[in-house]
This record gives structure tokens, C-alpha cells and sequence, in this order.
């Protein structure tokens, strides 16, 4: 799949970030991730993000991160496209982004580089190392301390033909918008604050009908559903959803920090599809958190 490639199928339908699967003893859980996998390959989502934020990139080692884009590609191939998460200091994002082409993904989301803070020069730099390590796709993901400018941006499109997405997680509007208007056709735009559903009517005004959905973990036909509703300006089905179901689940996503993995990885759980705990320094819901989102997840189509 080439970069074109990649951009064009950033541009339409639902994406998603599968949970990683780890056993009792926190390790990866090959076996349970293939079988989550092949559950949700066939819901209709447009492309996978294999080791994304909702999959706990930020709490993989650099020896099991292979093998899990492995697993990926391996179980979705000829189903649908997968898109390895990469990021951290420059070096370990390369070194992912290296393995994720070698294992056959189709493109790479590079994350934050966490801790430091950083000039746009600096993070230009850094985002420009890795679009040349590699042959696919790259798509920046401007969350968190890694925020970038028009400017920034247009300047690495001038010279990485293979940087072809933007994804936002930061919910600024103004900004946003100056990169879609400054921008225009050159990237593809997706919407990726947590719980994107929330935010996904406003993001298509501004030019960005696409969005991530972290609940497709869990709910996957309601998550199809709601895209839908979306992409059609179904308000009325828009509302039903947000007040019945996303609003709530907000009320409980948001008594921790943290929770935006930790409660997906509970509703998982609920539904059958159990991916085991999450790792430190992220902690799981308590009792009266899993009671309360598998009453919320039993109003809606799962």
C-alpha cells in the first residue's frame, strides 16, 4: 500500500485502536490479541491501529512491539489495513517505525515524543527523521506536547511526500481549522480526541468527518452506527446516542486519570472479550465503575 494509499484510506469510514491484550501476569497475550482481532476485522471499520494509545503503546518494550504489529498484520491481512502506532524519543520511533514496515503494516501514527518540551523546529526535525526512515504512510498525531503549526506542517509535506495525515487530539478549534485551510487536500484529517464520537459532528464542519472510536472495542455495531449517523447528519440518532450512552460513559471515564484505556479494557471484559488488566502506571476501573458501564452497555447494540 503506498502512501496515497494510506491517505485515501484515512479519508473515509471509522477507524479504531484495538486494546492490547495481556495476560494474568501483564505479558502480551498473542494468542487472545489474534482472536480480538479477527472479532472486529469484520464490523466494517475502514483501517485498525495496531500498539495505538488505546492499545498502550506508551507501556510497550521495544521487544514486544513486533511481535504485536506482527500479530496484526498476520490476522487482518486481506481483511483490513493495519496502522502501527510509533513514538517516543526520535531513535525508538524510528526503530518502531522500521519494524512495523518490515512486519508488513501499512502506514505508521507517530505519537507524541512524551516528556521534553520541544520547538517547532525540534519537532519538525524529529517528525522528519522518521518520514525518512521509511517507505509508507506516516500520520502525524498532534496531542499533548507535540503540537504543531500550519507552518511546521506544510513545510514537512514539502519535502516527505510520504507524510499523508493529520490527526488531532488536542480539540483546539481555531487551530484546527487554520491547518485544514492551510492545508487543504495535501493530508488526510482525522479527528482523534478521547471519545471522538463526542466531538465527531463538529470535527466534520471544520473538514474532518473521520475520527478514531475507541468504543468500536466493545461496542462495535453501536460505534458503525453512530459513524453512520454522522456521515449521513442523522442528528436525531446522533442525540439518542450521546445522551443515552456517551454521556455517561463520559461521567464514568472521567472520575480518574487514566481511565480513556481503562474503561475500554473494561468493556472488553463485559462483552466477553476479556484483554486482561492494563499496565502501570494506568489502573483499572474498580467494581462500582464495571457495574455501572456494563448497565450503560446494555441499552445499545453491542
Amino acid at each position: 500500500m503506498s502512501p496515497q494509499d494510506v491517505k485515501s484510506v484515512m479519508s473515509s469510514g471509522l477507524l479504531s485502536f484495538p486494546v492490547t491484550d495481556f495476560d494474568s501476569q501483564g505479558n502480551f497475550n498473542a494468542k487472545s490479541y489474534a482472536e480480538r482481532l479477527e472479532w472486529l476485522a469484520p464490523f466494517g471499520a475502514t483501517a485498525l491501529f495496531a500498539a495505538g494509545g488505546t492499545g498502550e503503546f506508551f507501556s510497550l518494550t521495544a521487544d514486544e512491539y513486533p511481535a504485536i504489529i506482527k500479530t496484526a498484520v498476520d490476522t487482518c491481512k486481506g481483511k483490513v489495513p493495519i496502522i502501527a502506532g510509533a513514538g517516543g524519543p526520535t531513535r525508538f520511533a524510528i526503530q518502531c517505525a522500521q519494524e512495523a514496515e518490515k512486519a508488513g503494516a501499512h502506514g505508521v501514527l507517530l505519537l507524541p515524543h512524551y516528556l521534553t518540551e520541544a520547538s517547532q523546529e525540534g519537532l519538525a526535525a524529529h517528525v522528519e527523521a522518521v518520514c525518512k526512515s521509511v517507505k509508507f504512510g506516516v500520520i502525524i498525531y498532534n496531542r499533548g506536547i507535540s503540537r504543531f503549526t500550519p507552518e511546521t506542517v506544510a513545510k514537512l509535506c514539502e519535502r516527505n511526500p510520504n507524510l499523508v495525515g493529520f490527526k488531532d487530539g488536542v480539540g483546539d478549534i481555531e487551530a484546527m481549522s487554520a491547518m485544514f485551510l492551510t492545508m487543504g487536500d495535501r493530508l488526510a484529517y482525522l479527528g482523534g480526541l478521547p471519545t471522538a464520537e463526542v466531538y465527531a459532528a463538529a470535527y466534520k464542519a471544520l473538514g474532518t468527518p473521520v475520527y478514531s472510536s475507541a468504543v468500536f472495542n466493545f461496542i462495535p455495531k453501536t460505534a458503525i452506527r453512530f459513524y453512520e449517523a454522522v456521515k449521513n447528519d442523522d442528528h436525531a440518532t446522533q442525540h439518542e446516542l450521546l445522551k443515552s450512552f456517551f454521556l455517561p460513559y463520559l461521567e464514568i471515564r472521567n472520575r480518574s486519570a487514566g481511565y480513556a484505556v481503562s474503561i475500554v479494557k473494561a468493556g472488553a471484559k463485559i462483552v466477553g472479550h476479556d484483554a486482561g488488566p492494563v499496565r502501570a502506571p494506568l489502573a483499572d476501573l474498580k467494581p462500582d465503575e464495571i457495574e455501572a458501564l456494563a448497565a450503560l452497555i446494555k441499552k445499545v447494540e453491542q
